[in-house]
């Protein structure tokens, strides 16, 4: 497969973007009284509102950020717990930083992006997890976007190498978890990793060398395969035989269950899928990120917060997972531009909007993160309703895609082939 040069957006095609994502977004998808018409009908009211809130994100940071030596995971009562690895959310700390810098133009913000990124160094050479795209492309890929160093190119072209070395020539696929060589998790797939492929097309652009595209495009369209329900809904998990490459079935960890939809995963399915078609033009792609957000904005209550699984029993009374409407709402911005669909805009805004005005940290003076509301690992336990490191980075990334889309196709390329 060959590779295609990108054409970058203008300026003129970023503002004229912006306009077209403050037009009045469409009623909820499940009915009943819609909290926010008085906002997302009214563009100035919008824009003031997303500023307001990205405003907030950058004081938050400017008082946290210069204290932090190692890499946010999650809040226990408000304050953030580290991992000194970065565990798999690592690049979202400079992520976070260099989307606040980007708003504010504050040097200091670059300052410790840069710092925060040079910290997960040594995770260039880890084969033993997908997640290297959620590590190096938010940190590294866009260092190198914003600063020009080759170092930081060259390091995230060292994980991308290492990412493909997880790919099962049997199954076309890319193995979630378990170390090489191991029989633990050897033929596990889950939907997150379609927001890892992204390393693989910035590897295969930058050095000439289709094979990293080409593992991108089979895992894709093996995922496309197995994980994509009739009604547009998917498993957390698809397991299959390492050996030989034969599907097994869907199951879940995060999830309700093998049949039910984690609105996380949904989002990761929305974007990824997005994104793998904007960097290969295949019309599958887009069609199979379509069928996926019509799903999750069916789902959705008036309130536009999902709740942490779709077809869990007590949805939609249940609790809330603001990540996934960060992640879905930047999902949702590429998918309207790649589309022409004014829907898809209208309801990323909707999104956005209920976040900031519902989900963020304001009325608290021990909270050191964004955005709260967000759930980790419902079925464990594990964080309900918390803070965590991703949502506080895709909401900024998708209010800044609003309100500065030129300045965040800088840091992470919104071209389309």
């Amino acid at each position: 497969m060959g590779i295609s040069r990108r054409h970058l957006l203008t300026t003129a095609a970023g503002t004229a973007a912006a306009t077209a994502a403050l037009a009045p977004p469409a009623r909820a998808a499940t009915g009943g009284p819609d909290p926010l018409a008085a906002y997302a009908d009214d563009p100035a009211a919008t824009t003031r509102t997303l500023r307001e809130a990205a405003d907030y994100a950058v004081t938050k940071l400017r008082a946290v950020a210069p204290a932090v030596t190692s890499f946010p995971v999650i809040t226990r009562f408000e304050k953030w717990t580290y991992s000194t690895g970065g565990d798999w959310v690592g690049g979202f700390w400079p992520g976070t930083l260099w989307m606040a810098w980007l708003h504010s133009g504050d040097a200091q913000f670059r300052s410790l992006a840069l710092a925060a990124a040079e910290r997960l160094a040594p995770r260039r050479t880890d084969t033993g997890t997908h997640d290297l795209g959620f590590l190096f492309y938010p940190s590294w890929v866009t260092a190198w976007r914003l600063t020009g160093d080759p170092k930081w190119r060259d390091g995230a072209l060292q994980a991308a190498a290492g990412l493909s070395k997880r790919y099962n020539t049997a199954g076309r696929f890319i193995r979630a978890w378990g170390a090489l060589g191991s029989a633990d998790n050897a033929g596990r797939v889950i939907m997150d990793t379609m927001m890892n492929l992204d390393l693989l097309a910035f590897a295969a652009e930058q050095t000439g060398d289709a094979a990293y595209l080409d593992i991108a495009v089979a895992h894709a369209r093996t995922t496309q395969r197995h994980f994509l329900r009739p009604d547009g809904s998917t498993p957390h998990v698809f397991d299959f035989d390492p050996a030989t490459g034969a599907p097994v079935g869907p199951n879940t960890v995060q999830g309700y269950s093998p049949d039910s939809c984690w609105s996380r995963g949904q989002a990761w399915g929305v974007y990824g899928f997005t994104t793998m078609f904007r960097r290969t033009g295949d019309p599958q792609f887009l069609a199979t990120a379509r069928r996926l957000a019509d799903f999750a904005l069916g789902a959705l209550t008036p309130d536009h917060v999902p709740v942490w699984d779709y077809l869990a029993p007590q949805q939609p009374n249940d609790v809330k997972d603001a990540s996934a409407g960060a992640v879905m709402a930047c999902g949702l911005l590429d998918l309207a531009a790649a589309t022409g669909t004014a829907r898809y805009r209208d309801s990323a805004l909707r999104l956005l909007l209920a976040l900031s005005r519902t989900c963020l940290t304001t009325r608290s003076a021990r909270a050191q993160a964004v955005v709260a509301r967000c759930t980790r690992n419902r079925p464990a336990e594990d964080g309900v309703e918390v803070s965590v490191p991703y949502g506080d980075y895709y909401l900024l990334e998708g209010i800044l895609r609003v309100l500065r889309p030129a300045d965040v196709d800088r840091a992470i390329d919104l071209s389309t082939v």
